[in-house]
């Protein structure tokens, strides 16, 4: 395994444990988030923050399970079954992860219906 995936994995560990730091940790200051050929929707570490503390509390028991991942060096794309808390609504994702100097600079995510 690359570093690269290792980062985007010890990411997705800190995400379903909802530990805040550790996820922060793998991203870049300037990080952005964005839809798949749409518009940057956080930019900066403080907008992603606010972002994924709102979702850990909605949403406590929420956990992302990784079904496949492709490993390309600086890009990892990881296809993603989410569910909000068991028995809740549940939808597949995919995360397309840039990494630079070690961290996540950007993440595209597509998402498809609930599943």
């Amino acid at each position: 395994m690359s570093a690269s995936a290792e980062l985007v994995q010890k990411q997705l560990d800190a995400y379903n444990s909802q530990n805040i730091e550790a996820f922060l940790a793998c991203y870049a200051e300037d990080a952005v988030l964005a839809g798949l050929n749409g518009e940057i929707t956080h930019r900066g570490l403080a907008a992603i923050r606010k972002r994924h503390e709102d979702l850990f509390y909605d949403f406590p028991k929420n956990h992302a399970k990784l079904a496949n991942r492709i490993d390309l060096g600086t890009t990892v794309i990881d296809h993603e079954l989410v569910e909000r808390a068991p028995g809740g609504d549940r939808f597949e994702v995919a995360a397309i992860y840039t990494l630079r100097g070690g961290k996540i600079v950007r993440v595209d995510f597509a998402r498809a219906g609930a599943v």
